[in-house]
């Protein structure tokens, strides 16, 4: 149901402004395709929000009241045992993310990329998205310019370190063609408006008038339509919005999973961006809040997933109480692929005496051993796996239109 949330008529749309094309012969292309980007193109112009207006109908008001009590309450229940909880959701936040972008990868990929700086596949990136997670929150305290770019240099910073950490100097757009920005469905404000559009934004977050949610859907859909970098736009625009929830004393405990949220709908969420940019930000604002709910209700069944899956070992593992492999036990929740130089860094038993408190874990089926090797062996948690895929599953289902 569609409620009022923000006048259109107090919100501006995007301006636009001719810019030259110059056109780079590093990109190969037919001659026809280079005369259909011949001339100027029109560029996004994005307005100034610092001081904007921001009222709220009393029905958007209570929908946005209602998700900002349901993350608080999440918050402080995982407060009480943030310890097992806090990383798992935080990756499950950074995975559900990166899937917004089409990067995928099992529990599985992610948590051996954890451990294995040179893993294959999309599972180094998603826990570079990791990083920028918690780089965000780690810089929460004071979110300006160069928080932003050390969220992007922690996510990119492997990947195009060349980009990482720098505000982009050419021209960005989405959909159309690798050649130029003519005929694209989205072509970003002109790199030259990018740092002064940052400050003003940074001014708008620094505000203390706006109802959280409303304040951090209204902040990350400016972010991504100032689009400041060349890569990583999404992933750290969304990185920021969750500095923006612990700057404002909203979450203090655990990363809520809103991107898994955003994951049920991700036609409205991108329709919700393009209709803010023509002065409409009612959908960014619904969509927010509609993508708490979810993602809510699926973080608190992966926490019971978690919880009923310790408490299974507790019957089965043959150990005395206090005994190591506890520890190890524990440290699964957090990391359900583990090697013996983790699981030292974790829990401080030493590397040499890991394998006796394994042994236990493994005889009771609650770790593989997978490698098949002699030295750097791992051993992966399949339940804690399985319900971390189950989550994602959750999160991915459509709508259907």
């Amino acid at each position: 149901m569609s409620v009022s949330a923000v006048s259109p008529d107090a919100w501006p749309a995007l301006a636009y402004e001719q810019v030259v094309w110059e056109p780079t012969d590093a990109v190969p292309a037919s001659r026809s395709a280079r005369r259909r980007h011949r001339g100027p193109y029109e560029a996004a112009v994005p307005p100034s929000i610092a001081g904007r207006a921001v009222t709220l109908a009393p029905e958007a008001a209570a929908l946005v009241d209602d998700a900002a009590a349901e993350v608080a309450r999440f918050d402080a229940d995982m407060g009480h045992e943030i310890a097992p909880f806090a990383s798992v959701l935080l990756r499950s936040e950074s995975a559900a993310s990166s899937k917004i972008e089409n990067l995928t990868a099992s529990a599985r990929a992610i948590a051996v990329a954890e451990l294995t700086p040179d893993a294959p596949g999309n599972g180094r990136l998603i826990v570079a998205n990791v990083h920028a997670m918690t780089a965000a929150i780690s810089l929460a305290g004071r979110i300006d310019a160069d928080a932003v770019l050390q969220m992007h240099r922690a996510l990119l910073g492997d990947a195009n370190p060349s980009a990482a950490g720098r505000w982009r100097d050419e021209q960005v757009w989405i959909g159309g063609s690798d050649y130029g920005p003519h005929g694209a469905d989205y072509v970003a404000p002109h790199h030259s408006r990018v740092e002064a559009a940052i400050d003003d934004l940074v001014r708008f977050i620094d505000r203390e008038d706006v109802p959280i949610l409303a304040h951090a859907a209204l902040a990350h859909a400016q972010f991504e339509t100032i689009h400041p970098f060349t890569d990583g736009n999404g992933r750290t625009g969304r990185a920021l919005l969750h500095a923006q929830l612990w700057n404002k004393g909203l979450t203090r405990h655990v990363t809520v999973p809103v991107s898994a949220g955003f994951l049920t709908d991700t036609d409205a969420y991108f329709a919700a961006l393009t209709s803010y940019r023509a002065g409409d930000p009612i959908p960014i604002v619904e969509r927010l809040a509609a993508a708490t709910f979810a993602a809510l209700a699926n973080g608190r069944r992966l926490v019971e997933d978690l919880r009923a899956i310790r408490g299974h070992w507790g019957q089965r593992v043959r150990a005395r109480r206090g005994a190591n492999a506890w520890k190890i036990a524990d440290l699964l929740l957090r990391h359900p692929v583990i090697n013996v130089r983790l699981v030292a860094d974790e829990t401080g038993i030493a590397p040499s005496n890991a394998y006796g408190p394994l042994q236990p874990l493994v005889d009771a089926a609650v770790l593989v051993e997978f490698t098949d090797k002699k030295r750097n062996k791992m051993w992966r948690a399949p339940e804690i796996l399985e319900a971390l895929d189950a989550f994602a599953t959750r999160a991915g289902r459509r709508r259907r239109h």
